[in-house]
């Protein structure tokens, strides 16, 4: 921004250029996440899937449990911002693990950490969009790139969380 408004004052750039810049509809999908997130809030839909995780999961062990959590918040980053889907999945995930006896600072670091992996989708991220529509990107640029590195980051994070801090 700094830059931009540099070019501008020192008249590299006029201001119709700069304006004529913009990628509004870049501007108009970050505005329109925004709202999606509330809803999924407000309607209780975050909860569900939650719920879902912990009914099925929930036998099966504080490390498979643990990763429905990762994948649920890997998710929902790839449609809303990464903060909100922590907002909406941490305290369900923490709830859950206190209920269980898992360790629930291990199980906020998991979630924290997830929600940074919005690589598949142009969604989850502000600069995704921004960056969509400067270099001409697709929704399936993302995913060829996005999916094997996502793959690639949850296992490190599910063999490397357990060594680090416990899980329960």
């Amino acid at each position: 921004l700094t830059g931009a408004m540099m070019m501008v004052l020192i008249r590299t750039l006029s201001m119709d250029q700069a304006y004529r810049s913009i990628d509004w509809r870049s501007l108009f999908l970050v505005a329109g996440m925004l709202p999606l997130g509330v809803a999924l809030n407000k309607t209780g839909a975050s909860a569900m899937f939650a719920n879902a995780i912990l009914v099925n999961l929930g036998g099966a062990g504080h490390l498979i449990l643990l990763g429905g959590f990762v994948l649920l918040t890997v998710a929902l980053t790839q449609i809303i911002n990464g903060a909100a889907a922590v907002t909406v999945i941490a305290p369900i995930a923490i709830a859950t693990a206190q209920k269980i006896g898992m360790e629930p600072r291990s199980v906020a670091m998991a979630v924290a950490l997830a929600s940074s992996m919005a690589f598949m989708s142009p969604l989850g991220h502000a600069v995704n969009v921004m960056v969509m529509g400067a270099g001409g990107y697709t929704f399936r640029d993302y995913a060829r790139v996005g999916i094997p590195l996502t793959i690639l980051l949850v296992i490190i994070l599910m063999i490397a969380l357990p060594l680090i801090m416990p899980i329960g």
